[in-house]
């Protein structure tokens, strides 16, 4: 009988990472493939990406429409309440042997709490990773507590899951899961970028990606207001391209920010989901990335562009020598695009690893013959002998 392997996805970000994995585990002949799409791929709002998964040539075989259109703290707590029982529902019908979770967001934490009280064992990507600005270390944190097999992206991570109490016997580094995505994809060149996009590359142009931050003091919209006041300074020979945030407190203000914004600048473009294949082909084409996002830590270096990186959401992870990090202050974040713009980072030293992540997830999970065994978990204190 074959082992069924139920990945869930809620965000095109995510979705990403997990691309190569699912097709590793969709051509295994004695693996069942099961996916579940909830989150941000069945909003409108945020382009129905769920159509590019089955595009791809994937079968979805549940889909768990949880978020509200609020995007409140009241909003965010009511959805994943939502989630929690539309994950129930889908898990009793699926009967997973074993759930792939990646990640940090809260569409995740809603299924990781339903998989643990339907006694489903869970293998979970990029536990413990620090970012100090956002609630979403928590989150990942909590999901490694609730999780039998660990996918960490690196050797600092693997020593946090294990602080965390997990047997060193089930933590696995396997890398960057997006390297190996980067990869695979075929870049597509400026000419059919600026056709595709109606977009016209200036002398130098700027990606700009800025999600809600959920621990400052500062609001969101606080910071991205001085993010914007430095931008409409740059002149209109710089070109800007936006991608715009996540299903996030406070995200719909910075959306609004971003369309006010683009509709004042004949330079500057925004786009809900610009997918995998071209967002990589923008940043290989920009002058430097700017904003919070994760992607501008782990991904961008990769591309040998600098990332000018704003406040606290980030702060934690590994970084190169390519990344800019500035307070959410215009004048800081104008010396920060200026050094960017100036900065030579051919020979910058990427500091993850991500070769053939897919295959080595992949190969954990056929050693594992029964995964129900991983669910009775032993906590390692600190001192105390790991693994077998």
């Amino acid at each position: 009988m074959k082992n069924k392997i139920c990945v869930v996805t809620g965000s095109r970000a995510e979705y990403g990472l997990l691309y190569a994995l699912m097709k590793e585990i969709d051509k295994d002949p004695e693996l069942q493939l099961q996916l579940i799409v909830t989150g941000m791929h069945l909003s409108p709002e945020f382009g129905l990406t769920y159509k590019e998964i089955e595009r791809d040539g994937f079968s979805i075989d549940s889909k768990i429409e949880m978020l509200l259109s609020s995007d409140t703290p009241i909003g965010i707590s009511k959805s994943i309440g939502l989630g929690i029982i539309g994950f129930a529902d889908a898990l009793d019908k699926l009967q997973p042997d074993l759930l792939i979770l990646l990640g940090d967001r809260y569409e995740i934490l809603a299924v990781a709490q339903s998989a643990m009280i339907a006694k489903i064992p869970v293998a979970h990507i990029a536990g413990g990773d620090i970012t100090e600005g956002a609630f979403d270390e928590a989150i990942r944190h909590s999901i490694t507590k609730m999780s039998h097999i660990h996918f960490v992206t690196n050797e600092s991570s693997r020593q946090i899951v294990k602080q965390l109490g997990e047997n060193t016997d089930n933590i696995y580094n396997i890398g960057n899961p997006s390297i190996e995505r980067i990869k695979s994809i075929k870049l597509v060149q400026r000419e059919k970028l600026e056709k595709a996009f109606k977009f016209i590359f200036q002398e130098k142009n700027l990606l700009i990606t800025f999600h809600p931050v959920t621990l400052e003091r500062q609001s969101s919209s606080e910071q991205f207001i001085e993010l914007l006041k430095s931008l409409d300074t740059v002149g209109s020979e710089i070109g800007l391209i936006f991608t715009k945030p996540n299903a996030d407190p406070q995200g719909k203000e910075i959306i609004n920010l971003i369309n006010k914004f683009a509709d004042r600048h004949i330079n500057a473009v925004a786009f809900t989901s610009l997918g995998q294949q071209y967002y990589f082909s923008f940043v290989a084409q920009v002058d430097a990335v700017v904003g919070n996002s994760s992607s501008g830590i782990c991904e961008v270096p990769y591309f040998n562009k600098p990332t000018v990186n704003i406040g606290d959401r980030q702060k934690g992870r590994m970084i190169a020598s390519s990344i800019i990090n500035c307070i959410p202050c215009k004048d800081e974040i104008d010396k920060a695009i200026k050094k960017a713009l100036e900065m030579d980072c051919k020979n910058v030293v990427f500091p993850y690893n991500g070769e053939n992540s897919s295959i080595k997830m992949h190969k954990v999970i056929k050693s594992i013959s029964d995964f129900k065994v991983l669910l009775k978990k032993h906590f390692y204190k600190v001192g105390e002998r790991h693994g077998k």
